[in-house]
This record gives structure tokens, sequence and C-alpha cells, in this order.
């Protein structure tokens, strides 16, 4: 199991899941490093958590380069950054499709590749991806951001393989919709009625319970949630018959269109 008493560098420190995995690292003792772009939130961040604050726009790749050299010796990783990849494949123009691989999939790669070798060196340290349920079960308008979110998921496992019995570990937590903050909740989408949601606190005890008890993955959602993103698993054709008939294409389709303005490039 690895402390909690540690440096923590997290990424997409200055959204409301960010801020809540930041408070609740902060109060197991954890010295943190926050990252993002808006240096308006993270700088008060910072100085209610006693944090280092350093701004990096984690779709160019030398801002994620010289952020891995500027944290130092972390104990361990958090990447949390992303952006909503929204729309159909088609709709997006290559720089949308560049710069969404980059923060989603290709930045948490880049960032625990340059910081796990410390890790090993010491003999301890945790990587934490944040991925989705999107990253389990596939849904219309959403081809792109279920491409990362898959990705990670399975870099995720496979690195924890790698760094089996080496004293640093992997983890991946998979929220569903997280009512307060985040995606879901900035879209403003109405959910059919029984579709249950998390709270960005009980994100970030995931984050915690993943790293203190060296989970393989944690899914933070409703009971239903899960069913069904491990049927979509299983028989991802029937899943997706009855998310169609259950409303669920009309909510990602309506998430999609919220979520147009928050496109790289838009």
């Amino acid at each position: 199991m690895t402390a909690l008493s540690g440096t923590v560098l997290l990424t997409g420190a200055s959204g409301g899941i960010g801020q809540a995995i930041a408070r609740a690292l902060h109060a197991r003792g954890a010295q943190l490093v926050l990252s993002g772009r808006r240096t308006e939130v993270l700088e008060p961040l910072g100085r209610e958590l006693g944090a280092r604050v350093i701004a990096a726009d984690l779709g160019r790749r030398e801002d994620v380069v010289a952020l891995a050299a500027a944290a130092g010796d972390v104990d361990i990783l958090i990447a949390n950054a992303a952006l909503p990849g929204s729309g159909t494949f088609m709709e997006l123009q290559s720089l949308q499709i560049d710069t969404i691989l980059e923060v989603n999939l290709r930045a948490p790669i880049a960032l625990a590749h340059a910081l796990v070798p410390g890790m090993l060196a010491r003999g301890r340290g945790h990587v934490v991806f944040i991925s989705s349920l999107s990253g389990k079960a596939a849904s219309p308008a959403a081809s792109l951001y279920n491409a990362t979110k898959f990705g990670l998921r399975g870099f995720s496992l496979g690195v924890r393989e790698d760094l089996h019995a080496s004293g640093v570990s992997a983890s991946v937590v998979l929220p569903g919709f997280i009512s307060e903050a985040g995606m879901f909740h900035d879209s403003g989408v109405k959910l059919p009625r029984g579709v249950g949601t998390k709270t960005p606190e009980e994100v970030a005890d995931g984050v915690v319970r993943a790293i203190e008890q060296d989970r393989a993955e944690v899914v933070v959602a409703p009971l239903g949630l899960r069913l069904g993103t491990d049927l979509a698993g299983l028989a991802p054709q029937f899943s997706a018959r009855m998310q169609r008939r259950l409303g669920g294409d009309r909510v990602a389709r309506q998430m999609a269109a919220a979520q147009q303005g928050a496109l790289p490039g838009r």
C-alpha cells in the first residue's frame, strides 16, 4: 500500500473534481503539486492547501515535459485532466482530434513515463488515471472521448502488470455521471428517471481507495450504471440497443451539443 503523506502531482486541479481530489489528499497529509491551465483558480487553491502550483497546457508537449521536470520527485501521479471530445467523429476537425488525444491520452502516458522511473528508484509510488465509464461502454457522439478513456483504462491495467512487485503500482478510476462539477454537470443535461449520480467528493474517495488499497480499478457510479457498463463489455450490440431504448443515446447527444463550446478550437 502507498502512503498519502508523500508528494502528489495532480493534473486538472482547477476543475471541480480536481479540487475535491486535492482537498481529500491534503486532509490525509499529502504534499500537493497542483497543475492546470486556470491559474486564477489554482493559485487560491494552492494557498488554501499549502500546495505548489504549476500552470501547464497538456495539449502542448513542451508543457508536459516542463511539468514533469518542475514537479521533481513525485510519489503519486494523479492524471485527472481531460477534454470533452464530444461530437460525432466526422464533425471534429483534425486539430481538435489531435488536441483531445494529446490531453486525454498522450499527456497521462508521457507524465507516467517521465515520473515512474524516479518512483522505481525509490522503491515506492503510485499512478492513478482518471478514466470514465465511457472507458467501458461506448455511446453516440463521443467516439473520440470513448477512444481516449478506453485507452487510458487499458494503459493503466497494462502498466500495473509491468510494475508488479516493484513497489510502484497503477490504478484507474472510472466515474459515471457526477453532480455538482465536471463535464456532465457543466452540460446541464437532465438524466432519465432512475439514473443516479455521484459527487466529486465520492470520486475523491475513490482515488484514495485506489491508492491506499492498491486497487486495479475503482468505479464511482450507482449500481445500475455499473451493471450497465459491465453488460456493455459482455454484449456491446445488445447494450447499445438497450441504451437507445432507455434514452441513453438522447442524453449522449444532448451532452455533445452542450459541450461544443468546450472543444479546442471552438
